[in-house]
């Protein structure tokens, strides 16, 4: 199969016939073998019924089914775990996505070798304040904290060879951060491009502002995890470890203090207490860092989740 076309959809009713007949017809096209699978995370309108009926019409329609919402990093989780394409290409089920990019994706991946493609949608058809700004603000500060020089970090147009989605965990809010995923997987053969970006033609933007805030905290998150996800010891135990040093040293000079130079009355010196407060946090660092360190070594299902249906 040379495409799987893999969408995350939350209330899409209205966008769900017109985009799966024309990633169909793009298909047809172009001559590619493809199947589209779509991921309905705890919709509460008609989605689930209309991918039912599309799934009838065109055989390569399938379909997966969360009983409640758990956000679009479990939906691609699961599509891309499903998926038998060579080459995966996500994108938005609202129609400001643009099936026709597909075929030049596709030979981005197998003809010139990029391991991921990201689309950078240079004219947006966003609200400027809203959704523009905060946008350029958040790809700035992913390039500059993970040193991948994209524009579009979260543009949901995306194309990947089948090694990478079966190599990367997609969870929490992490699908903001894919192309970093890759990266500390070892597919550093990251592009992009210009794409275009439709004006929404149906429906509402099911993000709200806590995604910009949500967004940023994932990114220091994702910072922190790409460097000490494997060995949490190494950052908490090295402070620990420094914090429980300076206090030691001030404990033992106001005891060498105290019975050498019979200074007395030290329990009311500033730096008593400043000794005491290091040698604790040093310690409860030192104590966070192990229990990590065991956490990260025993997770199993971090990604497990709960399927109603499939097609």
């Amino acid at each position: 199969m040379n495409i799987s076309v893999v969408i995350a959809l939350l209330n899409e009713e209205e966008s769900l016939p017109e985009l799966i007949n024309w990633i169909d017809k793009v298909m047809k096209t172009n001559d590619l073998s493809y199947e589209t699978i779509l991921i309905d995370d705890g919709s509460t309108d008609n989605s689930w019924n209309i991918i039912e009926e599309l799934s009838e019409k065109i055989p390569q329609v399938k379909g997966i089914k969360f009983r409640r919402n758990y956000g679009k990093s479990a939906a691609l989780f699961c599509g891309f775990e499903a998926s038998k394409g060579d080459v995966i290409i996500t994108m938005d089920a609202d129609l400001q996505d643009s099936p026709d990019e597909i075929p030049e994706l596709y030979k981005m991946i197998t003809e010139e070798g990029y391991d991921l493609v990201s689309g950078w949608k240079k004219k947006r058809k966003d609200p400027i304040l809203s959704k523009n700004l905060p946008s350029k603000l958040f790809n700035w500060t992913a390039r500059k904290t993970h040193g991948l020089k994209l524009h579009d970090m979260n543009c949901g147009l995306k194309a990947y060879s089948k090694n990478v989605v079966k190599n990367i965990e997609v969870y929490g809010d992490m699908h903001r951060y894919i192309p970093v995923l890759a990266k500390n997987a070892g597919f550093t053969n990251i592009g992009e491009k210009i794409v275009e970006h439709r004006a929404r033609k149906y429906g509402v933007s099911k993000f709200g502002i806590d995604r910009f805030i949500n967004g940023f905290l994932d990114l220091f998150t994702l910072a922190f995890m790409s460097k000490f996800g494997k060995r949490p010891m190494h950052f908490f135990g090295l402070m620990g470890t420094f914090s429980f040093f300076v206090g030691f040293v001030i404990l033992i000079y106001l005891s060498y203090a105290k019975f050498v130079y019979l200074q007395y009355k030290m329990t009311e010196r500033p730096l008593f207490f400043l000794g005491l407060l290091a040698v604790i946090f040093g310690s409860q660092l030192f104590l966070t860092g192990f229990i990590a360190e065991m956490i990260s070594r025993s997770s199993t299902e971090r990604n497990k989740y709960e399927i109603d249906k499939t097609i």
